[in-house]
């Protein structure tokens, strides 16, 4: 099933704490329908010292966020968008904002 945020994507946050804040999405986990966004849903992790960390301490990771918790930032107004699935006469699948505007192909059309 196509999703409506995929990886590298910039994508507002439009419920919970961190509602407002935009950020460029690194990993999808289409499992659970969560992402995980760059600078957002940041919580500290206690480690222990180790070779990679010899002081351990707190560090900041992201943790995911909802799907449903996200909108794709529309490229021209800088604004999240809701978006929708279009087919072209040739047969390929691209996702566009609720105005029309393109945002990107989701699955080219097929060779023959």
């Amino acid at each position: 099933m196509a999703r409506h945020i995929k990886k590298g994507d910039m994508v507002q946050v439009i419920s919970g704490d961190q509602k407002g804040v935009t950020g460029r999405v690194i990993r999808v986990i289409p499992d659970k329908e969560q992402a995980i966004v760059e600078g957002v849903n940041l919580v500290y992790k206690h480690v222990r010292p180790s070779q990679k960390n010899p002081q351990g301490g707190r560090i900041r990771i992201e943790r995911p966020i909802h799907l449903s918790n996200l909108l794709p930032v529309h490229p021209k107004t800088n604004k999240g968008t809701r978006v929708r699935f279009v087919s072209d006469s040739k047969g390929a699948k691209k996702r566009t904002a609720a105005d029309g505007t393109e945002i990107g192909i989701v699955r080219k059309a097929k060779q023959k």
